[in-house]
């Protein structure tokens, strides 16, 4: 990578430009599978800088963004969603600034990433046509749900290497964690809540169920890894009844190497083995999602520029796994390479209190622009 090239692109990020864009981002309410108005508004950021894009259908009004540049196949591309979870609080679910950081619904996960892919392209697309890199941008919709959107950009593209900027607190991400989500429903016998004896409560059973499957060695998360939240719970609400119904749903994130086939078997035994302590057990177990995590190993000569990169950002260079599940997991099943890499730290990340710093925001922007420009060597 041309150091003098370097230079001039970090010398175009506009600090302001990069706030603003998070800012109206921000603004912007996008839970997933209602994502026009930020694909339209990100859509004419870049068509105003001379972009030429692309729009991918997902489905009705809903498509993704796409934009390359250099010459030949892109050897490494940006990817973002702009999809968020719904908002705590539909009257507050927008931009706070204070002392430089941001908070808001999606600062984190991950419009401060795309905000910061968004000023990296602009920078680049400032530089003269034989000095830019073969490199892609895409924004996708509905990570937040099932990934659609970058599942229909992989059926047609199949990129080498990935960036993905979720929220690391910018720490690359070469190992990732794998994802299981366990639907769990119990069955009762409905009474009046005053003869609880002539009944069958499904939300004890359930209750019982839950104290047995986490006292399972396979959940000690000091030997096994295994990240264990129960998600949801609901139960049948029909006035003063013993509940005939139980609903959970329970996420599993899974250490790379960890196949969720195999956790599931041992769930399956789990629930074969409960049906001889908890009398009357009627359970139906389903498993609605799953992702295998994965290894790289090591990111290819970009490893090398985020060393030097990180040293003139007087930046801390920590390789930490990715324990959340994300569009990562499709590219990499996909065949390609994906990092995950961003602005902003999952512990805010699908909270009210959701922030990100501005700073690392700018800095993405500047570690994003030089993993592009190391493709012209």
């Amino acid at each position: 990578m041309k150091q003098e090239l370097l230079e001039k692109a970090w010398g175009a990020i506009d600090s302001e430009r990069v706030r603003q864009a998070l800012i109206d981002m921000v603004d912007i309410y996008s839970p997933s599978g209602k994502e026009e108005d930020i694909q339209l508004y990100l859509e004419s950021r870049l068509v105003e800088a001379g972009v030429a894009v692309e729009r991918q259908i997902v489905e009705d009004e809903r498509y993704n963004l796409y934009a390359t540049m250099g010459d030949g196949p892109p050897q490494l591309i940006l990817v973002g969603h702009v999809d968020t979870v719904p908002a705590w609080n539909l009257e507050e679910y927008g931009a706070e600034e204070e002392w430089g950081v941001v908070r808001g619904l999606g600062t984190a996960d991950m419009k401060g990433g795309c905000a910061a892919m968004l000023e990296a392209w602009l920078v680049l697309t400032c530089l003269p046509e034989d000095q830019r890199p073969p490199v892609g941008l895409l924004f996708v919709v509905g990570e937040e749900e099932n990934g659609d959107g970058s599942a229909r950009f992989l059926e047609d593209s199949k990129p080498p290497w990935v960036v993905i900027g979720e929220p690391t607190s910018l720490s690359p991400c070469l190992n990732h964690y794998g994802y299981l989500e366990v639907a769990l429903t119990t069955k009762g016998y409905r009474i009046h809540s005053s003869l609880p004896e002539l009944g069958h409560n499904a939300v004890e059973s359930m209750l019982r169920f839950l104290l047995l499957l986490g006292r399972e060695p396979l959940f000690d998360r000091d030997s096994t890894k295994i990240v264990y939240s129960i998600r949801e719970m609901s139960s049948s609400r029909a006035g003063f009844v013993v509940p005939d119904q139980c609903e959970t749903y329970i996420d599993l994130h899974l250490p790379p190497g960890m196949t969720p086939e195999s956790v599931q078997d041992a769930i399956r035994v789990c629930v074969e083995k409960a049906k001889d302590f908890i009398p009357g057990l009627n359970i139906d177990l389903s498993f609605e999602f799953s992702a295998q995590g994965y290894d790289l190993g090591g990111f290819g000569s970009f490893s090398e520029v985020l060393d030097e990169v990180y040293m003139q950002l007087n930046l801390p260079l920590r390789f930490n796994p990715f324990r959340s599940h994300s569009d990562g997991n499709l590219f990499f099943a996909a065949g390609c390479r994906p990092m995950i890499l961003g602005p902003g730290s999952l512990e805010t990340a699908h909270t009210a209190d959701e922030q990100t710093s501005l700073s690392e925001v700018e800095s993405a922007a500047r570690i994003y622009t030089a993993l592009c420009l190391s493709c012209l060597d």
